[in-house]
């Protein structure tokens, strides 16, 4: 009698963990996924969520998914986020995602199309009453970068600068990281800079949006097209959930129901789509780039926009 009573209350504490069990996978089913944003745009927090909120809410309608959008303090902080579990989902620029994707915490999403290519460009700006006119023109001139983790207000930028013959520690004047394109763009358009290195895509934005001053400005040099700043998700997430993402990514633009407008990409621009079987080798142009830019450099650069 003891062993069956025993044996009783065994399998009650076994029905009661598979219950347990099955609760939590449908909290964890129905619970909201974690997409944080890299601060790239926009310069403030809900500029930076305007512009993705159309497309999550796209897809969180057409697949049944809930998202809770939230922008990062960086660009580095992001990848934490990726690999400590906390982002299931991010926007992220193609450095960011290759630093993700090295630590195993990053699978390739999507990457927004249009007019059939998947790609964008690096600039560095000037004024227009301004005498710089080429990149040998900034020696001794004052610029401002981005993020240091930032594709197109960073990496690029000094990596046309090395191409140029140009070493950015000795030969360029003050440097100033500002955290933002739009950031850098401000310095750029209020004269605390003589230069600014930003991409072309929050360029036009400020453009379109009437910012004072920013039809004013000269392209002093334009990159090679860098494959475009993708969506990425946790490596973590399970296989069935990584699909039903790349399904909903894909064929958001034609589902019933959503408009146009709310398909959008990088600065809220409206895109034709989403790509889900992008080539990630297609990122090697920036793995080479990142190349060029040692710790060491990094760290130089670092130290001189310290300086005042």
């Amino acid at each position: 009698m003891m062993r069956e009573t025993f044996a009783w209350a065994l399998a009650m504490l076994a029905l009661a963990g598979l219950a347990a069990c099955s609760t939590k996978e449908s909290q964890d089913q129905n619970a909201p996924l974690h997409a944080l944003l890299i601060p790239a745009d926009g310069g403030t927090e809900s500029g930076t969520l305007a512009d993705y909120r159309p497309i999550f809410q796209a897809v969180g309608k057409t697949a049944g998914l809930d998202f809770d959008l939230k922008v990062a303090q960086s660009y580095g902080a992001v990848v934490e986020a990726l690999c400590n579990g906390t982002a299931d989902v991010a926007f992220v620029g193609p450095v960011t995602y290759l630093q993700a994707k090295e630590r195993g915490c990053a699978e390739l999403l999507a990457v927004a199309v249009e007019d059939g290519r998947s790609e964008y460009f690096a600039g560095i700006f000037a004024r227009k009453d301004s005498p710089i006119r080429t990149l040998t023109d900034l020696r001794g001139r004052s610029v401002a970068f981005g993020d240091l983790n930032s594709t197109s207000s960073f990496l690029f930028p000094i990596a046309m600068l090395i191409d140029a013959g140009i070493d950015p520690v000795k030969d360029l004047g003050p440097l100033r990281l500002t955290g933002s394109h739009a950031n850098s763009l401000a310095a750029l358009l209020e004269a605390r800079v003589d230069a600014a290195a930003l991409s072309f895509e929050s360029y036009e934005k400020a453009v379109r949006e009437g910012v004072p001053g920013a039809a004013d400005v000269r392209v002093v040099a334009r990159s090679e097209p860098i494959p475009y700043p993708p969506l990425v998700m946790n490596s973590k997430l399970p296989e069935v959930l990584k699909e039903k993402l790349r399904q909903a990514f894909e064929g958001v633009a034609k589902a019933p129901g959503i408009h146009p407008e709310m398909i959008r990409g990088y600065g809220g621009k409206q895109v034709d789509g989403y790509d889900a079987h992008f080539p990630p080798e297609r990122f090697e142009s920036a793995a080479r780039k990142m190349a060029l830019l040692s710790d060491e450099l990094k760290s130089e650069i670092l130290k001189k926009s310290s300086e005042r």
